[in-house]
């Protein structure tokens, strides 16, 4: 049975420390609960360190950090075998990678192939050194955060990087109501410290498995897939939506249904989250890019010209 209330404990318990910012919480909520991962692109000093040690206080799990920087290896990521001289035998030291909640920051300062050594933790749920294969936590969420692309030192993601995010999120700067809200809680000190676990991993993970029986009629299967096909046919863009995309987006719509207190699925949790869970792994042609054509706009005018499918007959499979 779903637990509702205890979806409203985790948002307002992560709201105790993070200021505004509710559609962001409950993207990263939608992320978690679709078993996926969240790529948040902004300037330094908005709280994205913050949100996440927040998060994973909430949910009582264990919370790592890793700096990406340009000399930063694979193996300081994953971790490494080292020959223990007693037994004969090599033992793995985990990296940081093994862990509940893993924030990669400013993941883009650091080369390809780097950035690349999280792939198959993020897909896989496990790494693998010198050919053995260690299991990672469950549940295992990864909130990488990066620079926008126009700073100096950074390296553009690859798109099968891009790809292994279920969403791409924007914090923003905190309007003036909220930026005096957040002198006056921080004022005396950190709120972070006193902030308690309101479930537990296991509990979690049982969320996860309850969201995939979110009902989803075969109205709201067809239109995730009219607007996939639609980013595919797009003149202006190079590639479109990857059905990993299209699975993606189903997911992320059967979390953010819980989140609001249903068991199924509207054509409207679709529109809302088809941003967040498409715009960043649509590829736009290079004159369009040049006209200064975004993959967001063109995003939003190809939903925008999607038929949706009738609201109530969301209720029925």
């Amino acid at each position: 049975m779903m637990d509702f209330n205890l979806f409203q404990r985790l948002f307002e318990n992560i709201s105790k420390v993070i200021v505004g910012k509710q559609n962001t919480i409950e993207l990263l909520l939608v992320a978690l609960l679709g078993e996926g991962h969240v790529l948040i692109e902004d300037v330094p000093g908005l709280g994205k360190t913050l949100l996440a040690k927040a998060l994973a206080r909430s949910m009582g799990g264990t919370f790592k950090r890793v700096q990406f920087t340009p000399d930063l290896l694979p193996s300081d990521i994953t971790g490494f075998n080292i020959y223990n001289q007693q037994n004969g035998q090599f033992v793995y030291q985990p990296g940081p990678v093994i862990t509940h909640v893993l924030l990669a920051d400013e993941i883009n300062r650091t080369i390809p192939r780097t950035q690349s050594s999280l792939l198959e933790s993020m897909e896989e749920r496990q790494v693998t050194v010198d050919g053995r294969t260690h299991p990672l936590p469950r549940p295992f969420f990864v909130l990488a955060t990066q620079n926008p692309i126009e700073l100096e030192g950074t390296f553009p993601l690859p798109e099968a990087q891009l790809d292994r995010f279920l969403l791409k999120v924007h914090l923003g700067y905190p309007d003036k109501a909220e930026e005096i809200s957040i002198l006056e809680r921080f004022q005396e000190g950190d709120p972070l410290p006193g902030l308690g676990a309101v479930t537990c991993p296991e509990a979690i993970c049982g969320l996860q498995a309850t969201c995939r029986r979110i009902r989803i009629s075969a109205p709201v299967r067809e239109y995730i897939a009219d607007i996939a096909r639609a980013t595919r046919e797009s003149a202006a863009l190079r590639f479109g939506a990857s059905p990993r995309g299209t699975l993606g987006l189903m997911r992320a719509g059967q979390a953010l249904a819980a989140l609001r207190g249903r068991d199924y699925v509207l054509p409207d949790d679709i529109k809302y989250l088809s941003g967040p869970v498409l715009a960043h792994r649509l590829i736009l042609k290079e004159e369009e890019r040049l006209r200064g054509s975004s993959a967001a706009s063109l995003l939003e005018d190809i939903v925008r010209r999607c038929p949706i499918s009738d609201p109530l007959s969301a209720k029925t499979v």
